[in-house]
């Protein structure tokens, strides 16, 4: 007996991306295993470890064999990865910031993105590059430069971009945790205003962390809310890119619907409404737990796959130019929410 169609397709769809799965998850497990073993001399996350094991590998990842399980991982792997990330997002600790709060953010984050796309164009590089650049130091690092990526147009040297810019903010970020807490105090911020400085302009959700309660708990507190609120926003700028970049591409396609972000936007509802309902919240709280962790592991597995998809030939070809970019979107967030600080202080 036969088969059946839809099984044979399948089966034969299950071993073909299966290599490229493997060799993703083998560097992803190497990634957890090494980042806590190197923390004391290089406090580097696991997730960029993967990225720098995978593009060490490219010429592993190369072979025919691997490309399918590594286009599932940085494509459709990713996008749920980030739809989940709403599972960490409550809305009412983003109303307890308050109206004047929430508007410096979004303003701060609307300038950087612009900025991004300036930036590129002022240097003559791809306006991709320009928004993954703006996104990644908006809205949440490397997470976001992900998402982003999926309604970036492919262009030449795209993979390239991508690595560039999570490495880059993941860098900055380190050095920000560092010096914005001593800014603050110069600057005769109190705890709720440092909390916003942090929050609002450190790239990556670790390094908000780790400065917020290095200072104290409150500011730990506000800090956190603070960038939660901004991968909040995700969402919304995820869908202008994708707007944008079609608009600015001549004969462009439609704008794709990302399905994902809806799902995230989705899930913070849901987030939000499950733990206050008695009959459902403590089998939510397993679920959430669960679903949490897996976010942590697809984000992982699909970094892995990036990396592995960059040529360390392409990295190396990156100049002074891509540098800058991000620097100046960093500078630009920071510069904005000070001076919103300031006067409204």
């Amino acid at each position: 007996m036969s088969m059946p169609l839809s099984r044979t397709t399948g089966l034969a769809a299950a071993r073909a991306v299966a290599p490229g799965l493997a060799l993703a998850g083998a560097v992803a497990v190497a990634a957890v295993a090494l980042a806590p073993l190197i923390a004391p001399v290089a406090p580097i996350p696991a997730m960029v470890v993967a990225l720098l094991i995978g593009i060490a590998l490219n010429r592993v990842a190369a072979r025919p064999a691997f490309q399918p399980g590594l286009v599932l991982s940085v494509k459709t792997i990713l996008r749920w990865a980030v739809a989940l990330l709403g599972l960490r997002i409550g809305l009412g600790d983003i109303a307890a910031l308050g109206l004047w709060s929430a508007v410096l953010v979004v303003v701060a984050m609307a300038a950087t993105v612009v900025t991004g796309f300036l930036c590129a164009g002022a240097f003559g590089l791809a306006r991709g590059f320009g928004a993954l650049a703006g996104a990644g130091t908006a809205v949440c690092g490397a997470s976001a430069t992900l998402a982003t990526a999926t309604v970036v147009p492919a262009y030449p040297g795209r993979e390239a971009d991508i690595a560039f810019v999570v490495v880059a903010v993941n860098a900055l970020s380190t050095v920000a945790m560092v010096v914005y807490p001593p800014l603050a105090t110069a600057l005769g911020f109190d705890p709720q205003a440092t909390g916003i400085l942090l929050g609002g302009t450190i790239h990556d959700v670790a390094q908000v962390v780790g400065a917020g309660y290095a200072v104290s708990e409150p500011v730990g507190n506000t800090a956190v809310i603070v960038k939660l609120f901004r991968v909040f926003l995700l969402l919304p700028v995820i869908v202008a890119i994708g707007w944008w970049m079609v608009k600015a591409t001549p004969g462009g396609a439609k704008a794709p619907v990302p399905v994902f972000a809806l799902a995230f936007l989705a899930l913070c509802v849901v987030n939000t409404v499950a733990p206050g309902v008695p009959a459902i919240a403590p089998l939510y709280g397993v679920a959430k737990d669960l679903l949490v962790g897996l976010t942590t592991a697809m984000l992982l597995l699909a970094i892995a796959a990036l990396g592995l998809g960059t040529s360390l030939a392409a990295m190396k070809m990156l100049g002074w130019r891509h540098l800058v970019t991000v620097c100046v979107t960093t500078v630009v967030i920071l510069a904005v929410v000070t001076a919103g600080l300031l006067l409204l202080g």
